[in-house]
């Protein structure tokens, strides 16, 4: 259960990034109220983390409609981490961790930003997603890796949202160097899962044999 709810932690920590989503956060918020923030911030945790818990019950049992294998789930959910994790390691901004260029030019003109781009793509992004599914079919059913799976998601959910509290500071004392520098250490960790994620599923797959 410890190392699930490990690997689990590492793999949300590095696709949701309670780091970058705070950075972020802190730009498109620096002329709301405190009230406001918070506000802003508890909205868009509960809404993207009831996208995941959503794609966590269900994403599997979507798959297996479309005739998708875990075998195959495993290697291409682990190729699109290990792309995110490179992105990491060169603090490259990701589409499938974050917001592209474009949407968060398009969030500085909304009011409320806490569906878009808080909630969806910067907490439930595509790397989220598929890593919730990924990390769920290997739970397969069990009730403690699931429940580990689970905590490990609130977690970093609830990590995010205090994050986004003290914005401000954690931009202030990490500044961009920090940012990237925790950014880089998560990227090598999820590249290593991703790379482990691939061999498993090719190994399952039957190819080899």
């Amino acid at each position: 259960m410890l190392e699930t709810g490990l690997i689990a932690f590492t793999t949300f920590f590095a696709t949701i990034g309670p780091v970058d989503v705070a950075a972020l956060f802190a730009a498109l918020t620096a002329r709301n109220k405190a009230a406001e923030r918070r506000r802003i911030a508890a909205k868009g945790t509960a809404i993207g983390g009831a996208l995941l818990l959503v794609f966590a019950v269900f994403g599997e049992p979507v798959l297996g409609l479309f005739g998708i294998s875990l075998a195959a789930l495993r290697t291409a959910g682990g190729i699109l981490l290990l792309l995110i994790g490179i992105d990491m390691v060169f603090a490259r901004d990701s589409g499938g961790t974050g917001a592209t260029a474009a949407e968060t030019s398009e969030a500085q003109a909304k009011e409320d930003i806490s569906v878009f781009p808080i909630a969806t793509p910067l907490i439930a992004g595509p790397g989220a997603i598929g890593a919730v599914i990924l990390l769920m079919a290997e739970a397969a059913g069990d009730p403690v890796a699931t429940g580990a799976v689970i905590g490990a998601l609130i977690a970093v959910l609830a990590l995010t949202f205090v994050m986004m509290l003290i914005a401000v500071q954690v931009q202030k004392v990490l500044g961009v160097t920090g940012v990237h520098v925790i950014s880089r250490v998560f990227g090598i960790l999820l590249a290593a899962l991703a790379v482990q994620f691939i061999f498993d599923g090719v190994r399952q797959s039957g190819l080899l044999s």
